[in-house]
C-alpha cells in the first residue's frame, strides 16, 4: 500500500476514533460490499458518469484504462481525458446500461493499478431516483 494512502488512513483513524487501520479497512470492505448489492436491480437500465484520477506519469494505467474502455464499449456513451495541476490525469465515462454491466466496468477500473481515484454517480433512467456514490 503506498506511504501516501497509509498517512491518510492514520489521519483518518486518529480524526474519527478508530482503533487502527485494520479496523478502517474491515469498515471500506464492508460498505464497499454492502454498496454493490444495493444496486443490484436487475435488468433494469442506469445511467452513469465516472471519474478515474491518475498520475500523468502512468502510461501504463491510460493503456489498461482504454483496454476496460473497449471490453466495455457497449455501455460506453462518451469518454474525455484532461489534466489536472500538471501532474495528474482524469478520465471521465458516461456509461449507459444495466446495472450488473456497470458495476462491472466500476469494478474493472477499480482493479487497474495506480489509479488514484475512483468516483462515480449512477442515476435510474426508469424514475428521478438518483444514488451517488464516491470513493477515495
Amino acid at each position: 500500500m503506498p506511504e501516501a494512502l497509509l498517512e491518510r488512513i492514520d489521519e483518518f483513524v486518529e480524526e474519527h476514533g478508530y482503533s487502527g487501520r485494520s479496523e478502517v479497512v474491515r469498515e471500506g470492505t464492508r460498505t464497499l460490499f454492502e454498496e454493490f448489492q444495493e444496486q443490484h436491480i436487475e435488468g433494469q437500465k442506469q445511467m452513469c458518469t465516472v471519474t478515474v484520477v491518475f498520475e500523468y506519469c502512468q502510461p501504463a494505467v491510460q493503456e489498461r484504462l482504454t483496454r476496460v474502455r473497449h471490453e466495455y464499449d457497449a455501455i460506453v456513451s462518451a469518454t474525455t481525458h484532461t489534466h489536472v495541476q500538471d501532474q495528474y490525469c482524469m478520465e471521465l465515462y458516461v456509461l449507459e446500461g444495466t446495472t450488473e454491466a456497470l458495476c462491472g466496468f466500476v469494478n474493472s477500473v477499480r482493479a487497474v493499478p495506480n489509479v488514484q481515484a475512483v468516483d462515480y454517480l449512477i442515476a435510474s433512467l426508469g424514475d428521478a431516483h438518483i444514488d451517488q456514490r464516491i470513493k477515495y
